[in-house]
């Protein structure tokens, strides 16, 4: 069995082949890279990813201000002293009381 510091040398050695293997491979990728980016005719601007703030500008953004727009229902009940209408949805108004078809409106 290896003892302690034996190991820690070969992890040492291993380390240090490593790094070397990854500077030469990287060196490799670098020039693909920009062989492509002279082939394709491109910038570290094309490339790179625009960061911004806040939230994304577009279709989703969009679609959820129009999912929370409040959409007005036809009232289906009346107050005949103030005229006070309810659509029947959310809370029950007070001058509506537990007989609600005295207060109904009438369907065309």
């Amino acid at each position: 069995m290896a003892t302690y510091k034996q190991l820690m040398a070969e992890k040492e050695a291993l380390e240090a082949q490593l790094a070397e293997v990854r500077a030469t491979e990287i060196a490799g990728v670098i020039e693909k890279i920009q062989g492509l980016m002279a082939e394709y005719e491109l910038t570290v601007d094309d490339i790179a990813t625009k960061r911004r703030r806040g939230r994304p500008a577009g279709g989703a953004a969009k679609g959820r201000a129009v999912a929370k727009e409040k959409v007005s229902l036809p009232a289906k009940y009346m107050d005949p002293k103030t005229g006070a209408t309810w659509s029947g949805r959310g809370r029950a108004p007070a001058w509506l009381g537990k007989n609600r078809t005295k207060f109904l409106i009438a369907e065309a």
